[in-house]
């Protein structure tokens, strides 16, 4: 038996060994593909293709060690390209911890991504901090309660008062306080924790000069609500059917802002005392002075690469026919 776990801790050691050889070849072979550039000045030229092919590198060695996967962000963060600092409001619910996860893993295929989770709570959880730390990807963990007199109570339909308005206030206050260590290429997205999002889409804002926009899948009653872009290229207007009188009728994921921008106006924010639906265009409307401002994204705001979606509310109800609750003891 002594023998038997002799040898199966050295298989273990030397596996480990063989990962680590395989992860620093990786790393050369990255380095020399991914940052070389031609004399020309133009090694930004094919971003897209080094991107995508990091990416692959990025899901094989997960695939055969995750703990050598999670820091290759980190090691490939680089001057050349501005940050995306992701702003997501995230409570204590059944499926917090799903979708979290789930969320984690497409934004660790971002590069120079900075993930800043806000908890509705009086103080920061292990459940967020875990599924953060896991994730590889570079993070702030607030916290910031929401006020009990604009707080959903729990047989409120979603659309009874605007979630997350406090703590994607106290991201933008964070951003703020650490303004003199950001680079101000930078660009800040308010991602939900329930929306699907492609890849593709933190390519299109990355270089975000004001407020850059898209359209936006199955969200205000329709397929796409998107933005009307003319042949010159300049935002018209939009398609939206439900309230299409607001000043720029969007959805949350549907744009990103500059860091600068919002840096140049301290006093900018999303407040709770404004008609529903109005939340996006009271902060961006603190931002621009029209549409002529926006910059459309995603092929002239023509593809669809972030999506509404919600998670089904999970049936518990078997749960009350238990003395001992199913995930006691386990973290669900």
């Amino acid at each position: 038996m002594a023998l038997f776990t002799y040898r199966a801790r050295q298989r273990k050691f030397v596996s480990k060994v063989g990962l680590s050889v395989c992860g620093i070849l990786t790393i050369i072979w990255i380095t020399q593909y991914y940052f070389a550039g031609d004399s020309s000045g133009g090694q930004w030229e094919n971003a897209p293709s080094r991107i995508a092919c990091l990416r692959t590198v990025v899901s094989l060695v997960r695939s055969r060690d995750p703990g050598c996967a999670v820091d290759i962000w980190r090691k490939f963060r680089t001057d050349a390209l501005p940050v995306i600092y992701v702003i997501t409001p995230t409570y204590a619910r059944p499926v917090q911890k799903a979708e979290l996860t789930r969320l984690s893993y497409t934004f660790a295929l971002v590069p120079n991504l900075h993930w800043i989770v806000v908890e509705d709570s009086s103080q920061t959880t292990s459940l967020v901090k875990g599924v953060l730390e896991r994730s590889g990807v570079p993070y702030t963990l607030l916290n910031e309660l929401t006020p009990p007199e604009v707080k959903l109570k729990p047989n409120d339909p979603s659309w009874v008062r605007p979630r997350g308005v406090a703590q994607r206030n106290a991201a933008l206050r964070w951003l703020r306080s650490h303004a003199e260590g950001l680079d101000l290429r930078s660009v800040v997205y308010f991602a939900d924790d329930d929306n699907t999002y492609d890849v593709r889409l933190f390519e299109e804002m990355r270089w975000t000069r004001t407020v850059s926009v898209w359209p936006v899948g199955l969200v205000g009653g329709l397929y796409v609500e998107r933005p009307i872009v003319a042949q010159n290229g300049s935002v018209v207007g939009w398609n939206s059917v439900w309230r299409p009188q607001r000043p720029y009728p969007i959805d949350m994921a549907a744009f990103a802002v500059s860091l600068e921008l919002l840096l140049r106006h301290p006093d900018a924010e999303f407040t709770v005392r404004i008609s529903r639906g109005y939340q996006e265009s009271h902060l961006i409307g603190q931002l621009v002075s029209g549409l002529g401002e926006l910059e459309p994204r995603a092929r002239n705001c023509t593809q669809v690469l972030v999506w509404h979606t919600r998670t089904e509310k999970p049936k518990l109800k078997q749960e009350a026919n238990l003395k001992v609750h199913s995930n006691f003891g386990i973290e669900v």
